[in-house]
């Protein structure tokens, strides 16, 4: 059982769920999106203790969004009696002495998300914390069985050697909550070989939303934890780090570099040159998420001809309207040449300086693409027309502050009840057109959201089109208009 639990009292919930009897055969208990503000200790709910005091079935247990504590002695007696628990994932509750406890407890994990990985707080003595050293190193010297690894909340540099006795095995390697430098990233890096998804994840600054939606879809934002094999780490480890894992992990197959401050005027730590040493040392990546200040076509374009393999490219340069860091042109032959040779591309975000010669690039040659993010670009209804006319297979589509208005709407009313949603934010729409795809459309959902009630009545701030067997919802607040 999966469970997303955005904007719910979990402990209640879990509660509720627990009452039942079908624990005992529960084999799967995944919780995400659950970030909420952390209770009071006596308000909190133990329900890590509900589990049955009998032998379980248990073999993923995954709580890294829950914010509140759990009740560490009934977790490890839990995680004792799960001889089947294959993956778990503490939050950053779980401190090291902690984690050591619970990896002595069940040394058949293949897949381990960390709590804090720092000292305890109340750890003053330099031999207690040489202690716990030695202790994470033996844990992790006896877990050879982990192949993926995540968390590193609170990071310490100094317990990063612990891992090193894994590094050989490891297919996924998620720094998604470590603020790493290169000089922290080399050596881990250098033992992590056989390494095929890294991910690399900042602390969000959401000052700028929009660039950071514009290629996330929400759920991307609050869960960082995927499934799967991949390494996530920040873009402080900067575009050195970014080559020593092109030296090392031949074998890389997917890599998402966030940054530290995802706002216009920041600071990038990672660019062109970044990318660049990916795409020569890593052939075989088939999905990269990077975000970046600076960007060349040339950079691009290497990556397009390097890794044919590709389904996901997804390239963020946080700035509007930015153009070739080098020769000041448009970015158009970098994305055209994505989508010219990588043939089984599926999934496309697209920024920087993109005039409609960049559309019509993606009509014309990108067949296979299902998803398509694209922000602050395009000329004209031209560019939307050549995608909307181009692109067959498009099931979702988002686009956010671009100059496309109701002509480049009605070019896709062929398509969209083939499609699963379009999403438009702050383009050129006007209530007029949306009515009139309702009107040809009576089958799909339409959409008008007005955030802000000073809004012109015949602007269309945000629409949202979708397919729904069930209908228009009924449970629309007074800010979205269906059509």
């Amino acid at each position: 059982m999966s469970m997303s639990c955005a904007n719910l009292d979990v402990d209640v919930l879990l509660m509720q769920i627990f009452d039942g009897i079908f624990l005992r055969h529960l084999r799967v208990l995944d919780l995400i999106e659950a970030y909420l503000e952390e209770e009071e200790e006596d308000e909190a709910v133990d329900w890590i203790s509900k589990f049955p005091q009998t032998t379980t079935s248990l073999e993923t247990l995954g709580f890294d969004c829950v914010v509140s504590a759990v009740n560490f002695e009934a977790l490890e007696a839990l995680v004792a009696r799960s001889p089947a628990l294959r993956q778990l994932r503490v939050n950053h509750h779980v401190t090291v002495d902690q984690l050591f406890r619970l990896m002595v407890r069940a040394p058949q994990l293949t897949h381990l998300g960390t709590g804090s990985f720092g000292p305890p707080a109340a750890l003053a003595p330099q031999g207690d914390v040489m202690e716990h050293e030695a202790d994470l190193v033996s844990a992790f010297a006896a877990s050879r069985s982990i192949v993926s690894l995540s968390g590193f909340r609170d990071i310490a540099s100094q317990y990063l050697p612990a891992i090193y006795p894994v590094c050989a095995n490891l297919t996924t390697l998620n720094f998604s909550f470590a603020e790493i430098t290169a000089d922290e990233l080399k050596p881990v890096i250098h033992h992590c070989y056989n390494l095929q998804k890294f991910w690399v994840l900042a602390t969000y600054n959401l000052s700028c939303p929009n660039l950071v939606s514009s290629i996330f879809f929400p759920s991307e934002i609050l869960c960082r934890f995927g499934g799967g094999s991949c390494f996530q780490v920040l873009d402080t480890v900067r575009d050195e780090g970014l080559q020593a894992v092109a030296a090392t992990c031949k074998d890389l197959r997917e890599l998402r570099v966030f940054p530290l401050n995802a706002t216009e005027d920041s600071e990038g730590f990672v660019s062109d040159v970044g990318l660049a040493a990916i795409s020569e040392g890593c052939r075989r990546l088939r999905s990269i998420l990077y975000f970046c200040q600076q960007m060349t076509n040339k950079a691009v374009i290497t990556m397009s001809k390097n890794c044919q393999e590709l389904v996901v490219f997804r390239l963020c340069i946080m700035g509007r309207h930015l153009p070739d860091h080098h020769t000041k042109e448009p970015m158009d032959e970098g994305f055209g040449a994505i989508v010219m040779n990588c043939k089984k591309l599926t999934r496309l975000a697209v920024s920087g300086l993109l005039t409609d010669k960049a559309f019509g690039y993606i009509g014309k040659y990108g067949k296979s693409i299902r998803t398509l993010s694209v922000a602050f670009a395009g000329d004209s209804d031209v560019g939307l027309r050549y995608v909307l006319e181009g692109c067959p297979k498009l099931q979702k589509l988002e686009i956010r502050d671009s100059p496309f208005g109701d002509p480049a709407l009605l070019s896709g009313i062929h398509q969209y009840y083939n499609m699963r949603f379009l999403w438009m934010n702050s383009c050129k729409l006007s209530i007029r057109g949306c009515k009139d795809v309702a009107q040809r459309l009576p089958r799909l959902v339409v959409e008008v959201i007005r955030d802000r009630p000073e809004a012109d009545e015949e602007t269309v701030e945000k629409l949202y089109m979708y397919r729904s067997l069930a209908g228009p919802r009924n449970d629309a607040p007074p800010f979205v208009k269906i059509l």
